[in-house]
């Protein structure tokens, strides 16, 4: 049998699904990678492997599109790891740093600018740019929201904005896979789940971030009605993003 071909995202927030597929029968007919948002979204896109756990914003860009699992990445609110930076409140943003690592973070960013906080912002990829705010997302904003003036959770504003949840990542394939592995993989991801405290004893401790609070509490794991009605909620908002910039 030819092995199904996953990328996952190699952060924190991931680390109970890979606990679950390490610890299940799965892993034998799986070839895992771990990547970053972007290279697992790019990964999928190009047919490099058969599905991942990619940024929700990246899912038109694969062909024959489909979420093929219960779980996902997401928040009901604050998610403590998706964030705009500021050097100066959000209504004075004239510039803002974009994160590579993700386009889903970068979009949400560019909408909650547009239609919630109406600024007109100018955008840079450019690491020696000087920008008054950065995105940043993952384990590399753990503890640093005390090394900026003004901090925004997109989780939060989001929920503040439409009053829905919001899904960053879901369980993508590009091509049909078979019901009989579909359900294996939702049990080795809810199998992990459950040892959420197992996956919690191998963490580094980070100081001024709260681990245990974060994959248990800020962190939502299941794919909700909810949840998909936010996902095509943001895509339609990037539609529109996308066509104000072609005009």
């Amino acid at each position: 049998m030819n092995k199904i071909k996953i990328s996952a995202v190699a952060y924190t927030n991931t680390k109970a699904f890979i606990y679950g597929l390490e610890h299940s029968d799965i892993i034998n007919k799986i070839d895992l990678s771990l990547d970053i948002p972007s290279d697992c979204a790019a990964k999928v896109i190009s047919g490099e492997v058969d599905m991942g756990l990619m940024p929700v914003a990246a899912i038109p860009f694969v062909p024959n599109a489909n979420i093929v699992a219960d779980y996902c990445i997401g928040s009901d609110g604050a998610v403590n790891s998706v964030f705009i930076f500021s050097d100066v409140p959000v209504e004075e943003i004239k510039t803002l740093r974009l994160d590579a690592h993700s386009r889903t973070s970068n979009n949400l960013a560019k909408v909650l600018l547009k239609f919630y906080w109406k600024q007109d912002v100018e955008f840079t990829t450019d690491l020696n740019a000087k920008a008054d705010a950065i995105v940043l997302i993952g384990d590399r904003t753990f503890g640093k929201k005390d090394d900026y003036a003004f901090v925004y959770d997109m989780g939060e504003e989001w929920k503040n904005f439409t009053g829905l949840p919001f899904m960053y990542a879901a369980w993508v394939a590009n091509k049909e896979i078979s019901q009989e592995f579909k359900t294996e993989f939702n049990i080795a991801l809810k199998f992990g789940l459950a040892h959420r405290n197992e996956v919690l004893k191998d963490l580094p401790q980070t100081l001024n971030f709260d681990l245990e609070d974060y994959l248990y509490n800020k962190l939502q794991f299941e794919v909700t009605d909810d949840r998909k009605k936010a996902m095509n909620l943001f895509l339609g908002y990037i539609e529109e993003l996308e066509k104000s910039v072609a005009f």
